[in-house]
């Protein structure tokens, strides 16, 4: 119960500071109609006890007061909820943007590898669709029949104080209600892997992408196989979890059922005894009616309370997941590098296992020097290159900039001196001119600082193709958005790689895997000239990442990944004479090309 309190109190603080005015107008509203009801029983007994008296007079005043409240009870509640709906709507919006931040405003990306993170996040995403308006409903319902309850147990009281028993036996059926969306709740989060692998088979069978293969391999029965069975593990799991909690749920009904009917026999007794009037009948028969509504609209209402309470604790769980402290950064960032970035015994496992990726590596990156990376598939090339980026940070040892542990420097100003194009590139279906401008954000509308980015990524060419130039909506998910190829995305995305003129720390990892071997050369080769008219500025390392060796030759330290460690280190031609695992790998590559 603490939790769902802590819920209602957080869900109306998120309402309140999103439109207070909004706020007070529902709450007002509903509060109106929730009482309204309760009021027109003892109306409707004073009605009663008058048309049998024959006093037309009183009878009639009592019809009005009726009358106003039943008005009062329709109407306030048809308002309240035009206000609460569109309170709703900036809620979700508000929760929605929270868990954006959340998502994408990490230091790192270690959560994004959690089993338990990616659980959670798919029940956040389909939680807030139905935490809109929806919660706000129910948010103000609930207090609107606190109101409505205490109202009605006022006037129980006031018949027989043995009468105010009957909202005791509504107690199991909101104890039960609570024990059946327990349940539900942890149907939800068991079914939820099941359900995250039932999306991605239905994207493997629908997207564009996998299109080619699916068709050229045979996997429509196949994924229509995996698809059925799949969804028959996520709905064993719902549909017991719903059994349960209907079972608990009626049995919860039945014992407020008992006490009603036992309620309203006292009352008559009372009446045939002489002790109370006709309208005493009408009385309990209204409030015991009106207490059976709200034993049921709190049992809806609490199962609604706890779904929120549950939802906003998950999003508290991933902000304390993602928003994990870290040391507090004491050092500026330098604004040139002097020596280099140095590694020193430093480990590396990716969360939730226990597989070091990286182990005991200890190196120096040289200031203002072309680093090249090279090494076998899956050997830790790109974990290396997310460790300088500082996307992760390494689980023993340290990296240090000019001799000072890269942690004690704000990790924003290190990101924003670094330019970078990765292999497995974003697509962003914006303006032509954005998608290459986000690589600087505050030059995004800088045209020639784009053309110039986009002209030493080789992609010149790309805009004589856009029927717009820089101005080319990009992106199949527009209406009037033009569709590139993988290249030509690459080549947007390197063009954002190489809009920072200043960065400390260059880094291409693997990004022209869509290029052929000589675009590939001549790409680097450029690169690499930029990047030493950059070291001379500020000293920044340069570090290349490629499968290709003849590519990586030209750089000034190759770096010999493998099996998590740096294996080899050294010149193209020391490394040749060395006759170690580069020069096995080099010449297995050039004899392909011969």
């Amino acid at each position: 119960m603490t939790k769902t309190v802590r819920g209602v109190l957080t869900l109306a603080a998120i309402a309140w500071r999103t439109d207070p005015k909004r706020f007070v107008i529902s709450l007002v509203l509903m509060l109106a109609q929730c009482a309204a009801m309760p009021l027109a029983a003892p109306a409707l007994a004073i009605l009663t006890d008058a048309a049998v008296a024959g006093d037309g007079v009183r009878a009639g005043w009592a019809a009005v007061a009726v009358a106003v409240l039943a008005v009062l009870a329709l109407t306030a509640g048809h308002f309240a909820h035009v206000f609460y709906f569109e309170l709703g709507e900036r809620v979700q919006l508000a929760v929605e943007r929270d868990l954006i931040d959340l998502a994408n405003g990490s230091a790192g990306l270690e959560h994004h590898e959690r089993p338990d993170y990616a659980d959670r996040l798919r029940v956040l995403r389909q939680e807030l669709d139905w935490a809109g308006w929806t919660s706000m409903e129910i948010l103000f319902s609930a207090v609107g029949l606190a109101v409505g309850v205490s109202i009605t147990a006022t006037l129980l009281a006031t018949l027989d104080p043995v009468l105010l028993l009957l909202p005791a036996f509504a107690i199991p059926s909101l104890l039960l209600g609570r024990k059946a969306e327990a349940l539900m709740g942890d149907a939800r989060e068991a079914a939820a892997p099941h359900t995250r692998r039932l999306r991605h088979l239905v994207r493997l069978a629908t997207d564009a992408g996998p299109a080619k293969e699916v068709r050229a391999c045979g996997l429509g029965g196949e994924l229509r196989e995996r698809q059925r069975a799949t969804w028959g593990q996520a709905t064993d799991i719902l549909v017991a979890g719903e059994r349960r909690s209907a079972l608990l749920q009626v049995s919860g009904q039945l014992v407020f059922a008992v006490a009603y009917i036992a309620a309203t026999l006292l009352v008559v007794r009372s009446v045939v005894a002489g002790r109370g009037t006709v309208g005493d009948v009408v009385l309990v028969i209204s409030l015991a009616a009106q207490v059976n509504q709200q034993a049921t609209a709190a049992v809806t209402l609490l199962v609604g309370l706890q779904r929120i309470a549950r939802t906003l604790g998950n999003l508290q769980w991933v902000r304390e997941l993602v928003l994990a402290e870290r040391p507090a950064p004491d050092r500026e960032l330098p604004a040139t590098i002097r020596e280099g970035i140095t590694l020193r015994g430093v480990d590396f496992a990716y969360p939730g296992t226990e597989r070091v990726v990286l182990g005991g590596v200890d190196l120096h990156l040289p200031a203002g020097r072309t680093v090249a990376i090279v090494g076998e598939n899956g050997a830790g090339k790109s974990t290396l290159v997310k460790l300088l980026c500082r996307f992760y940070e390494a689980s023993e040892g340290v990296i240090e900039l000019d001799g000072t542990d890269v942690r004690r420097f704000p990790l924003e100003a290190w990101r924003e001196r670094i330019a970078a194009g990765f292999q497995d590139f974003a697509r962003f279906e914006f303006l032509a001119r954005e998608t290459i401008g986000l690589g600087d954000l505050p030059r995004i509308g800088d045209d020639s600082a784009v053309r110039d980015a986009l002209h030493r990524a080789r992609g010149d060419d790309l805009l004589d193709r856009l029927d717009a130039g820089l101005d080319t909506q990009l992106g199949k998910q527009n209406a009037d958005g033009t569709e590139l190829s993988g290249g030509q995305w690459q080549k947007l995305a390197l063009g954002r790689a190489m809009m920072r003129t200043e960065p400390l720390l260059l880094v291409l990892d693997e990004p022209t895997s869509a290029l052929d071997a000589q675009a590939e050369h001549e790409l680097f080769e450029r690169y690499a000239a930029s990047a030493k008219r950059v070291a001379q500025r500020t000293g920044a390392v340069t570090v290349l990442v490629s499968h290709r060796f003849s590519t990586v030759r030209m750089a000034d330290l190759i770096l010999v990944v493998a099996d998590g460690r740096i294996s080899e280190s050294g010149s193209h031609a020391e490394l040749i004479a060395a006759g170690g695992l580069y020069a096995e790998l080099y010449g297995m590559q050039a004899a392909a090309y011969r």
